[in-house]
């Protein structure tokens, strides 16, 4: 048995969850979610708890059955308490600037770079150097921050680009000086 997706998925008050054959919609504060789940697995809401149960121990059944409970829990996750990324940009003249609900980032280029927000996805700019970026959706905050931190990814000399927050960049030593050999 799958050790996550054996376990019940608590449903928090103010969270509405409905499952209509293979369509589970999640409804909360923060929006409403909906996913399509495979056929073969089943999806019960049993005294204000989602169940997700597999037919089989074949493997691609045992796959299914704990993604399946992943992504139903971080539905109702998102929709009662939300996600967020937070994404800093190091170097000289890198910043970024609000443009209503977009942003617009100047990191080194000859013209700034503008990010529009996707449906759901809210974009904020703290500081200069500070993009938060939440919603209710997992999948979607962290794709457009990945999409983000792509514009101009940490290099490894200088430290240099736009990282998540807490984010090590492993560092390398630059070219050593050239040495006088005889000539």
């Amino acid at each position: 048995m799958s050790r996550i997706g054996k376990q019940p998925i608590p449903v928090p008050s103010g969270v509405d969850v409905k499952i209509d054959g293979a369509r589970v919609t999640v409804k909360g504060k923060n929006g409403e979610l909906q996913r399509d789940v495979h056929p073969d697995i089943r999806v019960v809401l049993d005294d204000g708890q989602i169940i997700v149960t597999r037919p089989s121990d074949r493997p691609n059944h045992r796959a299914l059955h704990g993604l399946t409970r992943a992504l139903l829990a971080n539905m109702v996750t998102g929709v009662d308490a939300g996600f967020k990324k937070v994404l800093e940009m190091h170097g000289v003249g890198y910043r970024a600037q609000q443009m209503g609900s977009n942003i617009q980032i100047a990191v080194g280029y000859s013209h700034p770079v503008d990010v529009a927000a996707p449906k759901g996805i809210t974009l904020e700019v703290e500081g200069n150097d500070k993009i938060i970026i939440s919603g209710s959706d997992k999948e979607a905050v962290g794709q457009i921050a990945a999409e983000i931190r792509g514009i101009r990814p940490p290099e490894p000399y200088k430290g240099k680009g736009i990282r998540y927050e807490g984010e090590y960049v492993r560092r390398k030593a630059g070219k050593a000086g050239k040495t006088m050999m005889g000539g």
